[in-house]
């Protein structure tokens, strides 16, 4: 987790739009950043999505409706969001958000890119899509009912 540095900005105004999934935040220097919660929940600083160090994250995927449900202020210096999948182990601080603002496109580009190299998706899984891919001519096979 990245600590905070005496020159970055810090948090005027953290808003959370829920109806459009974005979070709003207005630094001291001026800079709004918007982050879609899907942006900050694929990129979460936890061990769990970022690993225990560089080449270890984990590709997160089925994201794309993901919505934060609530915010936690941890001290001063960062935020823990609590998302609708039951993420909540990531601690956002603000230089890390700041961060995140001004690099936003290329994180988000790189993330696309993951995504269609690993042939995954935004999208969430359905049970019937889960079990049209686990089938080669990708129709689903009803089970022989059988009853005592």
């Amino acid at each position: 987790m990245a600590g905070l540095s005496k020159n970055t900005p810090t948090p005027e105004q953290i808003k959370l739009h829920k109806k459009s999934r974005i979070l709003d935040i207005v630094f001291s220097d001026g800079q709004i950043f918007h982050f879609p919660c899907e942006f900050l929940r694929v990129h979460s600083p936890s061990a769990e999505v970022s690993g225990h160090g560089t080449g270890q994250e984990i590709l997160q995927t089925g994201k794309k409706m993901v919505n934060i449900l609530k915010i936690e202020p941890v001290g001063h210096y960062a935020i823990q969001l609590h998302f609708s999948d039951g993420h909540n182990t990531g601690i956002y601080s603000w230089d890390l958000l700041y961060k995140y603002g001004h690099n936003q496109d290329k994180m988000w580009r790189n993330y696309l890119q993951q995504l269609e190299k690993a042939g995954a998706s935004r999208e969430l899984k359905t049970d019937n899509q889960a079990n049209q891919q686990d089938h080669p001519n990708g129709k689903t096979e009803k089970a022989d009912k059988k009853c005592c």
